[in-house]
């Protein structure tokens, strides 16, 4: 194990730290919640466009890193292992080590600051310490799979020693991340995983007889983080599969239920059940709530955005990686994604930094598109925008239950002209042409920011800085008699119910979910109809299209699994 420095030895070292950082600003409580009240225009300067006072990208709070502060580090887990790894890339691995130690003597047992530790020592090419440190993660329970995961530029120093080939060998571990379901129909199935090298990932799927029906295969790349996607097809619809995974042929055993059912055929009455959220930092002590969502079943599980936090406006390298990493090893959340099928869209702290607008080119800013394929890569999702204009939009069903995950960052134009779109007009047009040609029982519109106006009082971030566009969605619904819709929202950390109102047309019901595994919590608002923040929540819809009378019936549960509210919508109140 690492020899650990002494509790006044590391104090003084992270005052040191502290005191040479005039490159960060000087942040305090009270300053992180005044940048966070203040809205305006920021953003670098590449980003101004010429004699217009307007920036085609930007953020409506301060663009810089300031989510990674020291402050923000004592406030939020989550930003302690990217602060430290940030001094790493950023070349100073013994100011990320002070702060790695600082944090054990706090809590010795927190298997993250080993893990800093190990990339730290392997930039210091101190093969011994590292080795000693990773030890020291996986006794505090860290899987294996981290270290060969990476980031792996980092850690080449160590992964390319003898003791470390050498403990590699002995635990012959090649899948490293996953499996995840998604992509699932009436007849096919897609399953992600990540591997330790370019691997071929295969699924086996059985019936109820044991009988193997289906197998598919795809090679792992290193182009694509050494991740493969295996969609197999050829399945009857509403029909529960035992599958196996296969590396290079040989079955790996997964700590997980591994099952999946495909859904009714599209149009079919049914009944089922869904959950939704977002904002999920890594917060060890909240990471039991991919558990209790477990719990219930699902059929499909959307994550809604904010599912990671990255908060990096730049080309993606290894910190994104790591952000990605540390929640795809949690044995809780794994054990959630080999059984349910994950879709999932982003917001402003996955697609760069908070309130972020990316401006309405395909091509800029330059990190824009290696964002959304960092992005796309780390999901299993049926769809990824336009084929001419990526992004990370898509429609799937459940039956006679249509749902259209929306892509609110990645063309979004500034909020502070007067003409400016969240969608962007190709991904608008979609969403015309497809709710148009919809005969869903119910239709399910996810945002990944809340369309009722009060839902965050003084910003443009949500739809209400895009009212007039959110305006013509609605009246497309009315022009078009487009019944059964209900909205579904995130971003404010807190389970709210909204009932939004529209002269001459039916109310838009919106479920907004957003406190997954957060610490932060945003104030209720009393213009909801209810809401509930004590705890991480997550809500559930159990769909039940065979009554009469169609119902939704919607329940915010939290991460005890406790059911603090309930509320059912029937099919009646959703018609012209």
């Amino acid at each position: 194990m690492t020899k650990r420095l002494s509790s006044i030895t590391v104090l003084l070292g992270l005052l040191s730290v502290l005191g040479c950082q005039k490159k960060e600003k000087d942040l305090t409580d009270d300053r992180l919640d005044e940048i966070a009240d203040t809205y305006g225009q920021f953003a670098p300067d590449d980003a101004w466009e010429d004699g217009t006072g307007f920036a085609y990208y930007g953020s409506e709070n301060e663009f810089s890193r300031r989510q990674f502060s020291e402050v923000s580090a004592e406030r939020l887990y989550k930003r302690r292992g990217q602060r430290q790894l940030l001094k790493i890339i950023d070349g100073e691995p013994d100011e990320a080590i002070v702060l790695a130690e600082y944090r054990l003597d706090e809590n010795p047992q927190d298997a993250e600051s080993y893990f800093i530790l190990t990339v730290a020592y392997s930039q210091k090419n101190d093969i011994e310490k590292a080795m000693s440190s990773m030890l020291g993660a996986i006794e505090r329970g860290m899987n294996f799979g981290r270290f060969l995961a990476g980031p792996r530029d980092l850690l080449e120093s160590l992964t390319l020693s003898k003791p470390f080939r050498d403990y590699a060998a002995q635990a012959g571990q090649r899948l490293l991340h996953g499996p995840m379901l998604g992509g699932v129909s009436s007849s096919e199935a897609s399953f992600w995983a990540r591997t330790s090298g370019e691997n071929t990932l295969t699924i086996r799927c059985y019936d109820a007889a044991d009988q193997l029906v289906a197998e598919a295969s795809s090679q792992a790349k290193a182009t694509a983080d050494y991740t493969a996607v295996v969609s197999v097809s050829g399945l009857k619809a509403d029909t529960e599969y035992r599958y196996e995974t296969l590396i290079d042929g040989d079955l790996v055993a997964v700590d997980a239920p591994l099952r999946v059912r495909t859904y009714p055929s599209e149009d079919q009455a049914s009944s089922f059940r869904l959950g939704l959220g977002g904002c999920a930092g890594y917060t060890p002590i909240y990471e039991r709530m991919w558990s209790t969502i477990a719990s219930h079943d699902l059929d499909a599980m959307l994550m809604l955005g904010d599912n990671v936090y990255i908060d990096i406006a730049e080309m993606p390298g290894a910190f994104h990686d790591y952000t990605y990493y540390r929640r795809q090893s949690n044995p809780d959340f794994r054990k959630l994604v080999a059984a349910t099928p994950m879709y999932s869209i982003w917001d402003d702290h996955d697609a760069a930094l908070d309130d972020i607008w990316m401006g309405p080119f395909k091509d800029k800013p330059d990190w824009k598109q290696p964002m959304v394929n960092v992005f796309n890569r780390n999901w299993v999702n049926p769809g990824e925008g336009d084929p001419d204009w990526p992004g990370c939009w898509y429609s799937f069903s459940i039956g006679d239950v249509e749902i259209f995950m929306l892509d609110g960052r990645t063309y979004r134009t500034n909020p502070f002209k007067e003409e400016k779109t969240m969608l962007g007009p190709v991904q608008k047009q979609w969403l015309f042409d497809s709710l148009k040609a919809s005969t869903a029982t119910f239709k399910i519109i996810g945002s990944p920011v809340a369309w009722a106006s009060d839902a965050k009082p003084g910003s443009m971030d949500t739809w209400a800085g895009f009212i007039e566009e959110r305006e013509e969605v609605y009246q497309f619904l009315s022009d078009h008699k487009i019944e059964g819709v209900i909205l579904l929202s995130a971003d404010r950390h807190r389970t709210d119910f909204w009932k939004n109102e529209r002269e001459g047309a039916y109310p838009l019901y919106e479920i907004m979910s957003a406190r997954l595994t957060n610490i932060h919590t945003h104030e209720l608002i009393p213009e909801a109809l209810f809401g509930y923040n004590e705890k991480c929540s997550f809500a559930l819809m159990e769909f039940d299209t065979l009554k009469a009378d169609p119902e939704i019936e919607f329940s915010i549960v939290n991460i005890d699994n406790e059911v603090t509210n309930t509320y059912v919508i029937k099919r009646s109140e959703l018609s012209h």
